[in-house]
């Protein structure tokens, strides 16, 4: 039997190797976020697991496989499969990146960008709204890291997510690590692109920590989720929600796995923030 679920504040991203300490661990609104491609099998040690983490914790799923961006409409076959993982384990949210994958028939394992053109606007509205009558619910979407300028936008990132959502319902997933590390590489100012987001739109915001380039060090900075959240990226985050006021959010790490302890205690310490912010938003 599944416990009640409760209201999600900060929580981390699942893995394996944490199942006994996160199935075990209890805090205010702490939560569980998986990537659903790892989990679309019929059975076996996989669905187990996210049954006994979805009994414990909130579930969040995090797609990486829909490729909203491309030039096609989302695989059918993709789209039914997520569609019965979320029928099976009812996540109190599902996100996606702005991105693709695949392009004229071709695949790319990796999450690449595109430009902001209003042909663009146009053919990911069609495809996210497609991904949400299948679904059968709203979802988020995360804006993406940048590493070079890409030539071609007719609208701003900001400008361009919320447009997004004002045609399909969708809303967002601001990931301030991504704002962080795109700032440096391609010379926006995080502050304002945080400041220019509407918080009415913002359902989720991911946290992560980043790498220097091995050739370029600090002026290329890549979206590694493979070390803490850098004090930089906490700073913007607690001003962020300082404006928009709390909302759930999640500590990535997908490199050099930490103890689960070191995982949930980067989580505490956004709870904090989010329970102060909450103070001030009654």
């Amino acid at each position: 039997m599944r416990s009640p679920a409760s209201n999600p504040l900060a929580g981390v991203g699942f893995k394996p190797q944490h199942l006994a300490e996160a199935t075990a661990y209890r805090a205010e609104g702490f939560w569980l976020e998986v990537h659903p491609e790892n989990y679309l099998v019929p059975g076996g040690p996989r669905l187990a697991a996210l049954e006994a983490v979805r009994d414990q914790h909130p579930l969040s799923l995090h797609g990486v496989g829909l490729s909203l961006a491309s030039d096609q409409t989302p695989d059918a076959a993709h789209l039914k499969a997520l569609r019965g993982l979320i029928d099976s384990f009812e996540p109190f949210v599902f996100s996606e990146h702005l991105a693709w994958n695949s392009w004229g028939g071709r695949y790319s394992p990796d999450l690449l960008p595109f430009p902001r053109t209003k042909a663009a606007l146009d053919r990911i509205s069609a495809n996210i709204s497609r991904t949400q009558e299948v679904l059968g619910r709203v979802i988020l979407i995360e804006n993406p890291s940048h590493y070079l300028p890409l030539k071609g936008h007719e609208l701003g990132e900001v400008e361009f997510l919320a447009a997004l959502c004002r045609k399909t319902g969708c809303g967002l997933l601001v990931d301030i690590n991504n704002v962080h590390v795109s700032a440096n590489n391609i010379g926006v100012m995080a502050r304002e692109w945080l400041d220019a987001v509407p918080g009415d739109l913002v359902g989720e915001i991911h946290l992560a920590g980043f790498s220097p380039d091995p050739v370029q060090g600090d002026a290329l900075l890549i979206d590694s989720h493979g070390a803490p959240v850098a004090e930089p990226v906490w700073r913007l985050f607690e001003d962020f929600i300082a404006r928009i006021g709390p909302r759930p959010v999640l500590i990535e790490r997908d490199e050099d796995i930490p103890p689960f302890g070191a995982l949930a205690a980067e989580a505490q310490k956004a709870r904090q923030i989010l329970n102060a912010a909450s103070l001030v938003h009654v």
